[in-house]
């Protein structure tokens, strides 16, 4: 529980969120469904359902369960996703409350349609000049990820955005993410500014997330340096960086890479058809991974707070174990 002390460091963040916690479970593909959405809710955070590249009546069929229980959560939209703008148009139709632009960076056109939708939005910052673009176009709040993240990431650490936006763009809320797993992190960052935070490996490895038993036991035994990011190969194939534990199946991406690379070169596939069947294997690797539970030949997304996190505990619990470290991390500091 937050004392009346410290609620000025958590204002913010509960003021946009309408949540008791600013604490968002960032959108997980094939991971963040409705029914862990709704624990984080149900444990006063925030959640944020991942549209992926989910059909549209199975996505509907999700956000409806969410409006039925009458909680606060957001859909995230990943830019890059083949089915992405039939996604947006649904979920504006839908009058979700908050989207969340991930994958890329949102055209100005799409922030309008979200916001006329009567949405908040939240957009990604991978740098100041992003963060002035997303501004511009009207992005209620940023979320600041670090390369630290697991997932689709950017290439500037937490720290150095935490620097570069964070301190300089007070007019938003700005929550600040990647490689964060502690209360006591979360009070310093709350300290320097941060409306709140999101976190997703902590999330996925929650009683309630859907994770093959296979996948969480991995994570529990991963150390902070296996969680890797892929490498972009050539410019020709502009690839999103992802970051995942080290296995074979990132290694078969690299085949995959190389093999777009070489029919790109003789002119066999476009390159919009060469980065769709990069999104094509992602979302199928994944897939096998946290449904399946192949964690040899699946991907296994994971940030390097991944090291952080020993074991797999209820959701209430977690969130609760989070707000008492930050507050005692207050008390601590003599505030």
């Amino acid at each position: 529980m937050i004392g009346k002390k410290h609620l000025k460091y958590w204002q913010r963040g509960r003021d946009f969120l309408g949540v008791e916690y600013p604490l968002i479970a960032g959108a997980m593909t094939w991971i963040s469904t409705s029914g862990l959405v709704r624990a984080v809710a149900d444990a006063g955070a925030f959640g944020v359902l991942a549209a992926g590249n989910m059909p549209a009546d199975l996505l509907e069929k999700e956000v409806r369960t969410l409006q039925g229980c009458g909680c606060r959560f957001a859909v995230n939209l990943i830019t890059i996703a083949p089915n992405y703008s039939s996604h947006l148009e649904k979920v504006a139709s839908w009058r979700v409350p908050y989207i969340v632009f991930a994958g890329s960076f949102p055209r100005q056109e799409e922030v309008r349609i979200a916001k006329e939708s009567g949405a908040k939005v939240l957009c990604f910052a991978s740098n100041d000049s992003i963060a002035e673009r997303m501004i511009a176009y009207g992005a209620d709040a940023l979320i600041l990820e670090g390369s630290e993240a697991g997932g689709h990431i950017g290439h500037v650490s937490t720290i150095v955005l935490i620097q570069q936006v964070l301190f300089h763009y007070p007019q938003v809320p700005v929550f600040v993410a990647g490689g964060i797993a502690t209360g006591r992190m979360i009070a310093h960052l709350l300290l320097m500014g941060a409306a709140g935070v999101q976190m997703g490996t902590i999330f996925a490895m929650a009683e309630e997330s859907p994770c093959h038993p296979a996948f969480k036991e991995r994570f529990r035994k991963a150390r902070a340096r296996e969680a890797f990011a892929t490498p972009q190969y050539s410019s020709a194939l502009p690839v999103v960086a992802v970051r995942a534990l080290k296995n074979k199946g990132s290694e078969e991406f690299g085949r995959l890479q190389l093999e777009l690379i070489q029919k790109l070169e003789r002119g066999e596939i476009s390159r919009i058809q060469a980065q769709y069947e990069v999104e094509k294997y992602w979302v199928g690797a994944l897939r096998r991974a946290v449904q399946d539970g192949d964690v040899e030949h699946g991907s296994l997304m994971a940030g390097q707070s991944v090291g952080l996190i020993q074991d797999s505990r209820p959701v209430k619990e977690i969130v609760n174990g989070l707000v008492a470290e930050a507050e005692e991390t207050f008390s601590g500091l003599g505030l």
